[in-house]
């Protein structure tokens, strides 16, 4: 894979969804057919998130306030499908490159029941507690008359959300990342038509505001979960789920839980650590929420692909440790993290130098501008370090040790990251600054840790 002529082919297979044995084709053409439709699958998930901003955005500074503190929330619910979909990934992954077909279909079974269990159960509890959720994160009076009912209608969703991410991991590590790329394609084309429908409405009929966001997302996802389960069951890929996998075999279901329980923790970790700094960043206002919010927004824009292109070495390593070849999974990660290096320092080169005109596209009221754009061009000061710190965990994840992202998460993003967040914010008095020299600082550090733990080795002995 040397010319373009050699490149464009390879691109147009990844799109299409060729089924490759990535244990045996060369790992720059297996990055590029893994890489192509997952980065592709997360620049949809980023165009929503800035589209649904966008459209949020027109409804005032409370608005996106109610957005940024439910999301920092329902961050907690994404841990959940993460720590999932990093089984999924895992394990299916692990039992492809071993050539057990049937019992990949067994684990992703399995994996459904599960998900779909802790899906009901926070669902439950997150819609009750609505209200309160918004007011302990520090929401202003304007906030909550707005707010309520767009955060029951999005914890109400979470089952959609749990399978999505869940399914989307079982898929790729299956080598199938093109099913993931549709379902997102599909589920979030449908919510950029929804969301300003229901949001401003159609001619003579009015929109619903800040509740028709809400709706539109949960619509859209959970129709982009009937795709997925369409193609679950419709037997005509190599993962599929027959008559034979569906009975609950509580030995898969112990052992999935064992490997999501560290992939959960390193989200949860994360997430709180997140939920902690909105709130310090909510002591300064709505203004310094809704710039946060952007900012943030706008960050997940480039974040997303590269967790895309990431993810190849999540396949590539658990299905080449499948087929015994650890030195070839190594390999296919140092790879992976020059090219979303390479990315992500093009990526800080633009918000440095453009920061305020990508601001400005979301809002006109100037205090949110120059947070946001603050926020920009400091955080991403860290990006060239956020793309290897990437590719190292989903190495480990791709390998079964969930373990040692989680132990580096708690020492970082809590022992660090929070009290460091509150010294420079509130007690030395640089506000929301502080806040974004910390994440810029916080997380180039868990890269080079992540890095250092890679080289140590221990993940290629990981059993699944």
């Amino acid at each position: 894979m040397k010319t373009r002529k050699e490149l464009i082919p390879l691109i147009w297979d990844a799109v299409k969804g060729k089924e490759q044995d990535y244990t045996r084709l060369s790992l720059k053409a297996s990055i590029v057919l893994l890489a192509t439709p997952m980065i592709l699958e997360m620049l949809m998930e980023s165009l929503f998130a800035v589209v649904d901003i966008f459209f949020v955005g027109r409804l005032g500074s409370a608005a996106i306030a109610t957005v940024g503190l439910t999301e920092s929330v329902l961050m907690i619910v994404y841990s959940v499908g993460m720590g999932i979909s990093m089984a999924g990934t895992a394990m299916v992954a692990r039992r492809v490159g071993e050539k057990k077909y049937q019992q990949a279909g067994t684990v992703t079974f399995q994996l459904l029941v599960t998900g779909a269990v802790l899906a009901l159960l926070m669902g439950l509890g997150t819609f009750a507690f609505a209200e309160d959720i918004l007011r302990l994160m520090g929401a202003s009076p304007e906030v909550l008359a707005i707010g309520v009912d767009y955060t029951r209608i999005i914890f109400a969703g979470n089952l959609a959300i749990i399978l999505l991410f869940l399914i989307n991991g079982t898929f790729r590590g299956a080598g199938q990342p093109h099913l993931a790329m549709r379902t997102l394609w599909f589920a979030n084309g449908i919510n950029i038509v929804l969301a300003p429908l229901l949001i401003f409405g159609l001619g003579p009929v009015e929109g619903i505001g800040l509740a028709g966001a809400a709706w539109a997302t949960t619509i859209s996802r959970s129709l982009g979960v009937v795709y997925q389960l369409y193609h679950l069951f419709n037997g005509q890929h190599l993962l599929k789920i027959t008559r034979q996998n569906m009975v609950l075999r509580f030995k898969v279901v112990t052992k999935i839980l064992k490997v999501s329980v560290g992939g959960m923790g390193q989200f949860m970790i994360e997430s709180a650590s997140w939920i902690f700094l909105t709130r310090i960043i909510a002591e300064f206002g709505s203004n310094a929420v809704a710039g946060y919010t952007i900012a943030f927004r706008v960050i997940m824009f480039t974040l997303l692909p590269a967790w895309g292109l990431s993810s190849a070495a999540t396949t590539l390593v658990g299905q080449n440790l499948g087929a015994g070849k650890p030195r070839r999974a190594e390999l296919a990660v140092w790879l992976t993290a020059r090219y979303n290096m390479v990315f992500l320092g093009l990526a800080t080169l633009a918000f440095f130098f453009f920061g305020d005109h990508v601001a400005s596209f979301f809002t006109k009221e100037p205090a949110v501008i120059a947070l946001a754009s603050e926020g920009l061009r400091i955080i991403t000061l860290g990006y060239i370090f956020f793309g290897l710190g990437m590719v190292m965990v989903q190495a480990f994840n791709g390998a079964g040790d969930t373990r040692t992202p989680a132990f580096i998460n708690i020492v970082v993003l809590w022992v660090l990251e929070i009290p460091l967040a509150y010294l420079l914010a509130v007690y030395l008095g640089f506000g929301p600054t502080g806040i974004f020299v910390t994440i810029a600082c916080s997380h180039s550090l868990h890269a080079l840790i992540s890095w250092w733990f890679f080289k140590k080795g221990r993940w290629k002995t990981v059993k699944i």
